[in-house]
């Protein structure tokens, strides 16, 4: 059975008692391409990932996609809702089977009221989530294409194990995916993926991206940037 205890947000909270609250808690399991939640809705409830992948994105009138994210099991979303009661920022489809701890908006507030350490969990997520969408908007700012490219695929890479310096992108975004993540078109993906396996930068198996020189990719994002300042 799962407990609030097993979810990595609340593993820390030796300062409350759990229990409670748990009995207020929804357990839910949700299939692949479901939508947990839409754009705009007047909802304000957390989700808790317990397992499985969601994409958070923005579709516009036109129908193109901005990714802002994709989230895996132990991480959570929502939180914004619940602490100001605005209407979602955004769309978020579960990607695989998942299950979800959804938990309302009241009893989140009251829980993080409850327990500085949640508080303080909650303040730093916060950060780090701004923090991350500061240099994503410098990076749409100031780096062509290519450059946003690399800095988004080392974002989304794991160090090769028995390979270093090598990275890998697993398994690897199709195309369309990677450019909904940096702001361009399919077609100019798959040309600089090209030039990058061309220039021996990186090389693609079955199932993954394989970034072969990430240092040279890292000293040329440093390069556009400093060109940019």
């Amino acid at each position: 059975m799962q407990t609030l205890a097993t979810i990595p947000f609340f593993k820390s909270a030796t300062d409350l008692d759990l229990k409670p609250f748990e009995r207020r808690c929804t357990w839910k399991k949700v299939e692949e391409g479901h939508v947990v939640v839409d754009f705009e809705d007047q909802s304000s409830d957390v989700y808790f990932l317990a397992s499985g992948d969601v994409r958070i994105q923005i579709r516009t009138a036109g129908g193109k996609e901005v990714i802002l994210a994709d989230m895996r099991g132990g991480e959570f979303f929502g939180e914004l809702a619940a602490i100001d009661g605005v209407a979602r920022s955004a769309n978020v489809t579960a990607l695989t089977r998942a299950e979800i701890c959804i938990v309302s908006a009241s009893v989140f507030r009251e829980m993080i009221a409850a327990s500085p350490i949640l508080a303080g969990n909650l303040l730093r997520l916060l950060a780090s989530r701004i923090r991350d969408l500061n240099v994503r908007l410098l990076e749409h700012t100031v780096l062509d294409i290519r450059h946003r490219l690399y800095a988004e695929l080392l974002r989304l890479s794991q160090p090769r194990p028995n390979a270093a310096p090598a990275r890998i992108v697993s398994p690897p975004p199709v195309h369309h995916v990677l450019a909904a993540r940096i702001g361009c078109r399919r077609e100019q993906i798959t040309r600089e993926l090209g030039a990058m396996k061309t220039e021996g930068l990186m090389d693609r198996t079955r199932g993954a991206i394989i970034l072969l020189q990430p240092d040279v990719l890292r000293e040329r994002i440093a390069d556009a940037m400093r060109e940019a300042g």
